[in-house]
């Protein structure tokens, strides 16, 4: 099966054994309809890929029932974690861990519920473990709640179950010139979105955090640079989004080959969403697209 072929969003791409696992939002119907689980498919080359296998399917009463995007695996203290968004019948939508002991799974529920805080909207929850290597998520707190979408932080317990603090924010969509308002029909809410998080460290030691939302020509990716190289910021926007194509969602990985690559979802649109790599380099203080 080639790229081109998987309609998938929010694609993550872990390395392990040789091989690309690439995660993402695999339901035909994410937005409406119950949630199946996740999927996995494997490649040696990024182009050709084996698969879907599955690697998550929730117990029958997993509080999660409805929307299940964005997994995110990652490989921590000798197992592999997976972070993803649930909505429940009794739950506000958020971003729980999952436990497996092979990338492939089966994945296990790990936390008690979402790590991120319990009244709020939250998605696209991410790990990032900082110079102390202590563990802290990075999410989104939802536009469609408080209109306009931020991104925040907060420490988790070092098994990765629970969060520890109160989440902080490091910053909102609006900071950023490009960040366009955005209309939900369905919620009535008029705001401006943040979505896809995830960070990543220059060489010169500089923290930054790419992350989505509507720009001048609809969906895009942009990042924000902490200088100091710490979550604490303080955080500045580029002047312009990296990627405005109608697509987002991104996260940053190295090939086999050491070569940096940029993975997202385009178009915009379902089905037709397709996982889209792109050689991206370093620049003094930011990315730039080869």
């Amino acid at each position: 099966m080639l790229t081109a072929d998987i309609q998938i969003r929010d694609p993550f791409i872990l390395k392990h054994d040789g091989l690309y696992f690439m995660y993402g939002s695999t339901d035909k119907n994410i937005w409406n309809s119950r949630g199946t689980g996740f999927d996995v498919y494997t490649s040696r080359d990024l182009f050709e890929w084996e698969g879907p296998g599955p690697v998550y399917r929730p117990p029958a009463d997993y509080w999660g029932t409805h929307e299940f995007w964005a997994p995110e695996v990652y490989e921590y203290q000798g197992a592999f974690y997976m972070f993803a968004s649930f909505a429940g019948e009794a739950c506000r939508r958020g971003t729980a861990v999952l436990r497996a002991e092979q990338p492939g799974g089966p994945f296990i529920p790990w936390s008690a519920g979402p790590v991120t805080p319990h009244d709020w909207l939250s998605l696209d929850g991410t790990l990032f473990v900082d110079s102390s290597d202590k563990p802290w998520i990075i999410f989104c707190h939802e536009w469609i709640q408080i209109k306009d979408g931020t991104i925040c932080a907060a420490k988790l317990s070092d098994d990765l179950s629970k969060a520890v603090s109160e989440p902080a924010e490091l910053f909102k969509s609006s900071d950023a010139v490009w960040s366009r308002e955005a209309f939900s029909p369905g919620n009535n809410v008029r705001g401006y979105v943040t979505d896809g998080c995830f960070p990543y460290t220059l060489k010169s030691g500089r923290l930054l955090l790419i992350w989505s939302c509507i720009g001048e020509g609809g969906y895009c990716l942009g990042y924000a640079v902490s200088d100091s190289g710490s979550l604490k910021g303080p955080w500045r926007q580029a002047e312009a989004p990296l990627f405005e194509e109608d697509g987002g969602h991104g996260m940053i990985f190295r090939t086999y080959n050491e070569k940096l690559m940029l993975a997202l979802h385009r178009p915009n649109n379902t089905p037709n969403e397709r996982a889209v790599f792109i050689e991206i380099e370093e620049t003094e203080d930011g990315l730039k697209l080869l």
